[in-house]
């Protein structure tokens, strides 16, 4: 068991980065951003969202910065094809009228250095104000970039899909337990693996003591994982998968969804890790992730509605 477990986790680290793939998929419905009432919401089947007020006029989109997760980029190009990290969301935002930029940062440095690269790239942006949306191990370097680096000057919001705020057990495993040895070869062939160390149950602990909320930025979550026992699992994600789902119950392939509640619960989706951004690697995956991020922009432009997991606060998450 473990030895799949080993050979899944490998796959899912460097699947986003190395697998080319091209498919014929059925394009999402269309979604329109534009300021208004409760009507001009996308909403789309596999999201549960959390109502905004109806009295609260809609603001105009402010430029989007995408921010992706370990072993992440912003776009890869091959012969013949170029790939980005969320896959066709900056394209798609843009046709709807939000400005939307993906940043690069180190692959799988620590939170503090991917943090100052962060800040160093959306300061040469030169945006005035800027919403976040950060998938994964993003979520945590936006909010220590926010919270330790001043890049609260800049943020209006920061929405995080997939983050583990809690910690994962893969983490804790590759830490503390029996995958610490393929943890350590990677290593030594010259990959950095810093940001496991800030991925574990107890860092995090330790994270969320240390870098609090900053007042007057927005906080907000998209919550995924895979709960009905009809949706497909990647390959690359079945083991890790089951065995979270052992000890910590309903998960992403990634990262619990116990550990995904930060501020606001703007949706809950039912989507994979890979899906979140857009990539489909399992038969029979239909989620809707462009409209996703569709959804995610026409809600930054209303007034905070405050829907929180289990003992969480609109402060501390």
């Amino acid at each position: 068991m473990l030895t799949i477990i080993v050979i899944a986790l490998v796959i899912a680290l460097f699947v986003s980065a190395l697998i080319v793939v091209r498919r014929r998929e059925a394009g999402p419905r269309p979604v329109v951003i534009e300021p208004g009432g409760r009507d001009s919401v996308p909403t789309m089947e596999g999201i549960v969202a959390v109502p905004a007020p109806a009295d609260e006029p809609r603001r105009t989109p402010l430029p989007v910065i995408l921010v992706h997760g370990l072993f992440g980029f912003d776009r890869i190009g091959v012969p013949g094809a170029r790939f980005d990290y969320f896959r066709g969301i900056a394209k798609h935002l843009e046709s709807l009228g939000c400005h939307a930029h993906a940043v690069n940062l180190p692959i799988a440095a620590s939170v503090p250095v991917r943090a100052e690269k962060l800040m160093a790239a959306i300061l040469a942006l030169k945006h005035e104000r800027i919403d976040l949306i950060a998938h994964s191990l993003g979520g945590l370097d936006a909010r220590y970039a926010i919270a330790k680096l001043g890049l609260s000057k800049h943020v209006r919001s920061l929405v995080t899909i997939g983050t583990p705020h809690r910690g994962s057990p893969i983490a804790d495993l590759m830490l503390k337990g029996p995958l610490d040895w393929p943890r350590r070869l990677v290593h030594t062939l010259g990959i950095p693996m810093d940001a496991v160390e800030w991925l574990s149950s107890q860092s995090l602990a330790k994270f969320n003591d240390e870098v609090r909320d900053v007042p007057g930025v927005r906080y907000a979550s998209v919550v995924g994982g895979i709960r009905d026992a009809r949706t497909s699992v990647p390959l690359a994600l079945k083991a890790a998968h089951a065995y979270m789902r052992k000890v910590a119950g309903p998960n992403d392939g990634l990262v619990p969804i116990s550990s995904q509640y930060w501020g606001e619960t703007l949706a809950d989706i039912e989507a994979d890790h890979f899906a979140q951004v857009g990539w489909r690697f399992s038969m029979g995956n239909t989620f809707d992730a462009l409209g996703l991020y569709a959804f995610i922009v026409a809600r930054l432009g209303d007034a905070p509605a405050i829907a929180m997991g289990p003992g969480q606060s609109a402060t501390t998450g």
